[in-house]
């Protein structure tokens, strides 16, 4: 089976108690089974505060949030677990964050998370280089070859693109914008797509207000969150950083197309990170890890954003494209 992860993924080192921001904060972890049944049966006490604070949920068992923060996160930024325990001792989800994966059978694609700030420091430098490995393993894959195939060609050609062009980003935004457009309609049975040569951008850009209205009807887990989306965008949108964001924002989501064939929900998508993330008024980073904890790890916002894309005014291609500057 093929291996594929941008060349920083080994690089990622977790900054621990100098992170400015946790992953132990405003998050509710979900513990899996084996875990969870292991912090039951600890003698002690830290066996007793896991008990008091692992509670049993319809979808399984969770870490209870007490103070917007993890129980287990000390005051030091360490996490009492690991600490008394080791690193093995930690569920899943927090022994691999911010680290992911996508198995597609024949081959995975492995990548970090943008909601963490040490990744996104990552991310928002990277030239797009991956690196392909091979590992024993693999399965046959549950989903048509041939739309698998016609998912990695017109990615490619997307970050082909975007690793060759000097487009300014409101140009390469557009570029995308309507290449997803057309390649949607070539996968429903239209003409075949091909990248645009050029494109025309409006002389007087609309303001993303309406975008910022949307994202804050969303679930919010941050109050800081809240607070960028009801300030003023900036008049200056689309920092150079664009065509990084771009990059990971494609090769995380352009594949998950294959689950239900809407690529042209997932274009928009990552357009409108970008355009949002870029007019928010806080650093880039921050307004990218912030936007992927509050959107790319809620599984519900993100889903209402692909529904919303055909039925929200503010999320259509041609608003999209009137927000461009």
């Amino acid at each position: 089976m093929k291996i594929y992860y941008p060349d920083y993924y080994p690089s990622f080192q977790c900054l621990a108690a100098a992170c400015p921001d946790s992953c132990c904060h405003e998050w509710e972890v979900d513990i899996d089974e084996e875990t969870a049944a292991r912090y039951r049966s600890l003698p002690g006490e830290l066996g007793d505060a896991l008990r008091q604070v692992l509670k049993d949920t319809p979808e399984g068992t969770s870490m209870a949030i007490v103070d917007r923060r993890c129980p287990m996160w000390r005051q030091d930024g360490l996490c009492r677990i690991q600490a008394e325990l080791g690193h093995q001792a930690l569920c899943k989800t927090c022994r691999e964050f911010p680290r992911i994966s996508h198995d597609y059978g024949t081959f995975t694609e492995y990548d970090l998370e943008l909601s963490c700030p040490e990744a996104a420091r990552l991310i928002l430098s990277w030239d797009g280089t991956l690196v392909e490995t091979t590992q024993p393993g693999g399965s046959e894959p549950e989903y048509d070859e041939s739309d698998m195939a016609f998912l990695l060609e017109s990615r490619k050609t997307a970050l082909n693109y975007l690793n060759e062009t000097n487009d300014s980003p409101a140009h390469i935004l557009a570029k995308l914008l309507t290449y997803g457009e057309a390649l949607q309609e070539q996968w429903d049975g239209g003409k075949n797509a091909s990248f645009p040569k050029a494109v025309s951008l409006s002389r007087t850009p609309a303001s993303p207000t309406p975008l910022f209205a949307y994202f804050s009807g969303l679930e919010i887990l941050t109050e800081e969150w809240k607070a960028l989306l009801q300030s003023p965008p900036k008049a200056t949108r689309l920092p150079i950083e664009t065509k990084a964001l771009l990059r990971y924002f494609i090769s995380r989501h352009w594949l998950q197309a294959i689950s239900d064939f809407d690529l042209l929900g997932r274009t928009c998508f990552c357009v409108a990170a970008c355009i949002l993330i870029g007019s928010l008024c806080a650093p880039i980073e921050r307004a990218a890890q912030l936007f992927s904890k509050e959107i790319e790890n809620n599984i519900e916002n993100l889903y209402a954003f692909l529904d919303g894309t055909y039925t929200e005014p503010a999320l259509s291609v041609d608003s999209l494209r009137n927000f461009i500057s």
